[in-house]
């Protein structure tokens, strides 16, 4: 999340960096260091879990058009009581547009390490080589690992593991080597591969952490065991500071091989906080933005997002093509579905016209310049069951609304008839430059905006073909109000 780090990404009005107290509870030096050497985004936005973000970077898309709307579970199909039958739980098939697939075609061998979660047991996305990958380090369908400890086989050697043991790591099992660090190992390997064949190398570097189960990592315990916080917020204070020990670890690796200054680093989270510190939909785990993980509210939404050379120099042709702005923050929103057209245009793969993206190349943003071509907005459909349910979320410009969709109560089909939501619980505005931090409700006293906003987020999904979640096998439409009075 993007608070999960001793980076500071929120800014005041003048652009500069904040410290939060968050900030000043987590270690990320690897993170501070890259963000020196390169340019980070104050406003990055992904969607509220895993496997709708994941399979946008792979798809340049946004989960309202790809419908990977959920997280998939393996096992069975977790639409929920009133998600649209026709989700995309399956993911990706032979057929879809990948940015590994595009790359592994240009050239490049392509490496997959780490938490996969494309798609269920039995289908083609459950394995990484089906969509474009040349290697797989350790993905499958799950999105959690059974254990972090190799002591445990990650997950194999333990009865409670096995459901989620994580594959194909024997080589660790029985060691002390702790998960993170295990998958750093193997992508350094075969970067070393890539370089030795002369071939160049795209990394999809996906950790596992830093999913539940919060097992501790015994190398970075004793930072956080005088902190005051409970036993599971310092275990997933570990797992932040091992994932960028991992950066740290790639960045000497990459610097070793001499091919730093030809190698671009783009970091990122892949949706909103999940530590325990706190309510859901307060001021907990992503203080001072309001919600966590799995919510509608800008917690659940904003990662960290840095992009750097790993080794600067003007004089690189590579870097003069993609020239990155150093020590600076970017304002200007940025996406995950823009990972897509910059790494392609950077790789000089051409895209066929008709070729449906809803991402920017980030090209200009990176040189610290405005794009004045980008729509300034964010979509984050979400027609299911979980810590925030069946909503949609849009940000434009200075506003954000939120929809909830009103479903029916209990009672529904029996004969009595179902109040109609409040204004105030069926929308929520925000204006996001007074208020960045979610606390006035404005549906109610200004329904132009609301009535504008609902509008343009309607629109927007319907441009997508958008799936809703649905009554007795029929879609609930977003219902845009007359007025609030």
């Amino acid at each position: 999340g993007l608070m999960d780090t001793s980076l500071p990404f929120l800014t005041d009005a003048d652009g500069k960096p904040v410290k939060h107290p968050l900030n000043n509870y987590y270690r990320t030096p690897n993170m501070v260091k890259l963000a020196e050497s390169g340019t980070r985004f104050s406003t990055f936005y992904a969607h509220s879990v895993c496997s709708p973000t994941r399979t946008s970077i792979l798809t340049g898309q946004n989960s309202a058009r790809h419908r990977t709307t959920n997280w998939v579970k393996s096992e069975d199909n977790n639409r929920s009581a009133h998600g649209p039958a026709k989700w995309n739980w399956a993911g990706p098939d032979k057929d879809t547009l990948l940015l590994p697939r595009l790359l592994k075609q240009a050239g490049y061998n392509t490496i997959h390490s780490g938490k996969a979660h494309f798609g269920p047991f039995d289908t083609y996305a459950e394995d990484p080589l089906n969509l474009g990958f040349d290697v797989n380090i350790a993905g499958c369908s799950y999105g959690q690992p059974g254990s972090y400890y190799g002591k445990d086989g990650y997950g194999h050697l333990t009865a409670r593991g096995k459901r989620r043991a994580v594959p194909g790591l024997e080589k660790y099992h029985g060691t002390d080597t702790f998960l993170t660090d295990a998958l750093t190992i193997e992508a350094n390997k075969h970067i070393e591969i890539a370089v030795k064949e002369d071939k160049p190398f795209f990394l999809y570097m996906s950790h596992y952490a830093v999913h539940a189960p919060f097992d501790s990592d015994p190398r970075f315990a004793g930072n956080y065991a005088k902190s005051g916080k409970g036993k599971s917020a310092q275990a997933y204070a570990t797992l932040i500071e091992g994932m960028d020990r991992s950066l740290g670890d790639i960045r000497a690796k990459l610097d070793e091989l001499k091919v730093a200054d030809n190698t671009l680093i783009i970091f990122l989270g892949d949706n909103g906080s999940d530590a325990p510190l706190g309510a859901t939909h307060g001021y907990s785990s992503s203080a001072p933005l309001r919600g966590k993980k799995a919510t509608h509210y800008e917690g659940g939404m904003r990662v960290p997002f840095i992009a750097a050379w790993a080794k600067t120099d003007a004089q690189n042709k590579n870097q003069q093509k993609l020239p990155i702005s150093i020590g600076t923050i970017q304002s200007q929103t940025g996406t995950i579905m823009d990972i897509l057209p910059t790494l392609c245009n950077l790789a000089e793969v051409k895209l066929a016209p008709e070729v449906t993206l809803d991402g920017y190349d980030l090209q200009q943003q990176f040189a610290g310049e405005t794009n004045t071509t980008r729509k300034v907005e964010f979509l984050n459909h979400f027609p299911h069951s979980h810590r925030s349910s069946y909503f949609t979320s849009y940000v434009n410009g200075d506003w954000k609304v939120i929809y909830h969709y009103p479903l029916p109560g209990k009672n529904a089909g029996k004969g009595k008839k179902q109040k109609k939501p409040t204004i105030k619980k069926q929308y929520e505005l925000f204006n996001l430059k007074d208020d960045p931090f979610e606390k006035n409700n404005l549906a109610d006293s200004h329904s132009k905006e609301l009535i504008e906003m609902m509008t343009a987020m309607t629109k927007d999904l319907e441009s997508k073909n958008a799936l809703y979640p649905e009554v007795k096998d029929q879609p609930l439409l977003p219902e845009i109000p007359t007025s609030t009075d």
